[in-house]
């Protein structure tokens, strides 16, 4: 089903919008919990792990917050992948698109002092509270974000929760990235004038 040319930016748009919220939530509900980072962007391709500490001179919490597209695909049904030949007479085109998405979220990791020792248990269990906080907090926003997508669907829009996995530490930086699989809505006018319905 054709798309209209800006249902995939929208849907990463409002996931980083409110994963954000989220994660302001959670700071102001858990003490010594970083909000959301003020470096929070939708990203084009892999996500570059330019920052993981303050990038706003102290006046928002570290880190750095990112959505991209890691694919997009032809569903039928909805999430497996339609391989087959489209739009044929005898192979009509597929009732559904869907977008894999990542949600990745960098903290900054504890580093070796000065002297070269590594880093105190203390400090390792500090980071590892905030990476877990984040972790769920963002699967969690994920699940209500992703029901208010899409207006006019009584049950929100169809998506199903992918694998979250720890990235690094690596640069001083450590996180989570959560992958999500998300139908998305048409319909634009197909070449010719002709047009689909959802």
């Amino acid at each position: 089903m054709p798309l209209t040319p800006l249902a995939l930016h929208d849907l990463t748009e409002s996931v980083l919008g409110c994963v954000c919220a989220a994660l302001q939530a959670a700071a102001e509900e858990v003490t010594g919990q970083p909000g959301c980072p003020c470096r929070a962007c939708v990203v084009p391709g892999t996500v570059a792990w330019d920052w993981c500490d303050d990038p706003c001179d102290g006046k928002g919490d570290g880190g750095q917050l990112s959505v991209n597209v890691i694919r997009l695909f032809p569903t039928n049904p909805f999430p497996n992948e339609d391989r087959s030949v489209m739009g044929t007479r005898s192979c009509p085109l597929p009732t559904t698109t869907a977008a894999e998405i990542a949600v990745t979220l960098l903290r900054c990791a504890p580093a070796p002092d000065e002297q070269g020792c590594p880093p105190s248990c203390g400090e390792l269990d500090a980071a590892a509270r905030v990476t877990h906080v984040d972790a769920v907090t963002v699967y969690n926003a994920l699940y209500c974000c992703l029901r208010g997508t899409e207006p006019g669907r009584r049950r929100g829009r169809r998506f199903v929760m992918g694998q979250q996995r720890t990235i690094g530490p690596q640069g001083g930086c450590v996180g989570i990235e959560q992958r999500v699989t998300v139908a998305l809505a048409g319909c634009a006018p197909c070449p010719g004038g002709e047009e689909t319905s959802p």
